[in-house]
């Protein structure tokens, strides 16, 4: 699969199907989605950095705090991309089925992408490729019900597909579950190494936070 940038503003490339046949509403939703999702992505390891203590080789070494600012810069980005390729080929399930394809035949093909992308890491395991499937799953689900709802922003569109808070944290319990599983399949592969299960659990502690945060903004009296 080509390099692409991932910014939600210019996110029409993002989906690798026939835009041509893609209504402008859902085109809109579409656009909705993958900017929450990629600022989501960005808060969550912004987080977990600007948690990290700041060592005494900040103030000792000149230039440190713009070496700190590019390693983050480059850690983000990192992130981003490996949080949006699972939710990438999701909506695009989403899309083409919502266009008119076959479920169980647009899976199958999805199931295929994940397999050459955990490959091209060199993190594939049958435990780690199954979470993804699980995972995707869930967001393709997720997708389908924003996409048929209504909403002038993301939130709207989450606030009338679940209507209350009640099913959408049952979502996100979910979400939650399989994510945690992905997180240990990684950690299997990496030998359980310690480091890595510290920065992962960082993310589950960063991402839990956020979604709280999101659960609000959706379900705001107002909106």
């Amino acid at each position: 699969m080509r390099e692409e940038k991932l910014t939600g503003r210019d996110s029409e490339w993002y989906y690798q199907g026939d835009k041509t046949t893609m209504s402008k509403e859902h085109l809109k939703k579409h656009n909705l989605i993958v900017f929450a999702e990629e600022n989501f992505a960005r808060a969550v390891a912004l987080g977990v950095m600007v948690k990290r203590p700041l060592t005494a080789w900040h103030i000792l070494i000149p230039g440190m705090f713009i070496f700190d600012f590019l390693r983050r810069s480059s850690e983000i980005k990192r992130y981003s991309t490996l949080f949006m390729f699972p939710r990438k080929i999701a909506l695009d399930v989403a899309l083409d089925i919502t266009r008119g394809e076959d479920r169980k035949n647009r899976v199958l093909r999805a199931e295929g992408e994940i397999s050459e992308w955990l490959t091209s890491l060199k993190l594939y395991s049958g435990r780690l490729h199954q979470g993804h499937i699980d995972e995707i799953t869930l967001l393709i689900d997720h997708y389908s019900k924003l996409l048929n709802a209504e909403g002038a922003n993301y939130h709207a569109l989450v606030k009338n597909a679940y209507k209350n808070k009640g099913k959408y944290q049952v979502f996100l319990n979910q979400l939650a579950s399989v994510e945690k599983e992905v997180d240990e399949a990684i950690a299997e592969i990496r030998c359980e190494n310690h480091e890595i299960w510290k920065r992962l659990q960082a993310e589950q502690t960063q991402v839990e936070e956020l979604r709280k945060k999101e659960i609000d903004k959706a379900f705001a009296r107002k909106r």
